[in-house]
C-alpha cells in the first residue's frame, strides 16, 4: 500500500480533530495546575493517535461492507473499492492499531486510575459503534453529538486528567468536570459541524446508501441553520470560559479569525456541495482549533 493511500485510508488530514483538543488538555493542566505528567501523557497520545486512525480505517471498512445497494459508491468513492485495497488486510490493520492503543490504555490506566477505565471504554464504543454494529452512529441522527463530545471533550478530558489525577491542588469534582466541559464547547462545535456540514452536502448520496442522518430528519434549511447556531454558541462559551477565568484572557484574540470562518461558512451554506464548499468547514475547524492552541499557549507564558 502506498504512503499516500494509507494516508488517505487513515484520514490523515481530518487527525487535526483529535490533536488540537490533545494540546488544549495539556494547556489548561498547566495553566490551572502547573502539572504535566510527561510519560503518560506521551503513552496517551500514541494511544489515542492509533486508535484514532483505526476508527477511521473501521469507518471505511464498514462503509465498504455496508453499501451493498451501491455499487458505485464502492468503486468511485470509498478508498477502499477506489485503490482496489484487500479487504481483509485491512481489517488486520484496524485491529493491530486498536489492540496496541488498548494495551497502552490499559497501562495508563494502571498507572492513574479507574476514571480513566471509564473515558477509554466510552471513547473505544462510539469508535467502534459509530460505523460497526447492527446501527452504526454515522448513519442516524447522533453522529454530530457523538463525534463532537468524544473528540472535542472526552480527547480534552483525559489529557487534563492523566495530568492532575494526582496533583493535591485538583479536585476531581462537578465543578472541575463542568469547567472542563464549558471550555472545550468551541472546539466541540467546531468537530460536530465538520459532520454536519458533511451530511449536508452527502444529503442526496446518503438516502441512496440507507443513512437517515441528522439532515434526513430535519432537512437541509433547518440543518444549515443548526451549524451557524453551533458556531455562535462555541464563541459564547469561548468568552463565558475566559470571563470566568477558566481560560487566559489572551484567548480573547480567536475572535480576530471570526470574519475568516463567517466567510467561509457562508460561503458552504450558500452552496453546500462535497468537493466545492465543505472544504470551507474543514478550514474553520483546522482555523479555530489552531487559533486555539495558539492563543493558549502565548496566555500561559504571558500568564494572561
Amino acid at each position: 500500500m502506498k504512503p499516500s493511500v494509507f494516508f488517505e485510508l487513515v484520514e490523515i488530514k481530518a487527525k487535526t480533530a483529535s490533536v488540537f483538543p490533545f494540546l488544549m488538555g495539556t494547556l489548561y493542566s498547566y495553566y490551572h495546575w502547573q502539572s504535566i505528567n510527561a510519560l503518560d501523557l506521551i503513552l496517551f497520545f500514541i494511544a489515542m493517535f492509533l486508535f484514532n486512525m483505526a476508527v477511521d480505517i473501521n469507518d471505511n471498512y464498514w462503509d465498504y461492507k455496508n453499501a451493498t445497494g451501491a455499487e458505485s459508491f464502492r468503486r468511485n468513492t470509498n478508498v477502499i473499492g477506489v485503490h482496489h485495497l484487500n479487504i481483509h488486510l485491512i481489517g488486520w490493520i484496524d485491529f493491530t492499531f486498536t489492540a496496541i492503543a488498548a494495551l497502552i490504555g490499559i497501562f495508563i490506566v494502571y498507572r492513574t486510575g479507574l476514571p480513566l477505565l471509564f473515558m477509554g471504554l466510552f471513547s473505544f464504543a462510539v469508535g467502534f459503534l459509530y460505523a460497526g454494529g447492527p446501527h452504526p452512529i454515522n448513519r442516524g441522527p447522533l453522529g454530530e453529538f457523538f463525534s463532537g463530545f468524544t473528540m472535542g471533550f472526552i480527547i480534552y478530558l483525559i489529557a487534563i486528567y492523566i495530568n492532575v489525577f494526582d496533583a493535591p491542588a485538583a479536585i476531581l469534582d462537578f465543578k472541575f468536570y463542568g469547567d472542563i466541559l464549558l471550555s472545550s464547547l468551541l472546539t466541540v462545535f467546531a468537530i460536530s459541524n465538520l459532520l454536519l456540514a458533511n451530511n449536508i452536502a452527502d444529503e442526496a448520496e446518503d438516502k441512496t446508501l440507507g443513512r437517515k442522518t441528522l439532515v434526513y430528519y430535519l432537512g437541509k434549511s433547518n440543518s444549515i441553520f443548526i451549524l451557524k447556531s453551533l458556531y455562535v454558541l462555541g464563541y459564547l462559551a469561548l468568552t463565558c470560559s475566559i470571563l470566568i477565568g477558566l481560560l487566559p484572557k489572551m484567548m480573547f484574540l480567536t475572535f480576530l479569525i471570526l470574519p475568516i470562518v463567517y466567510k467561509n461558512t457562508k460561503a458552504f451554506c450558500n452552496d453546500p456541495i462535497k468537493k466545492k464548499t465543505f472544504p470551507f468547514i474543514i478550514k474553520n475547524l483546522l482555523l479555530i482549533t489552531l487559533t486555539e492552541v495558539v492563543t493558549f499557549f502565548i496566555g500561559v507564558l504571558l500568564n494572561f
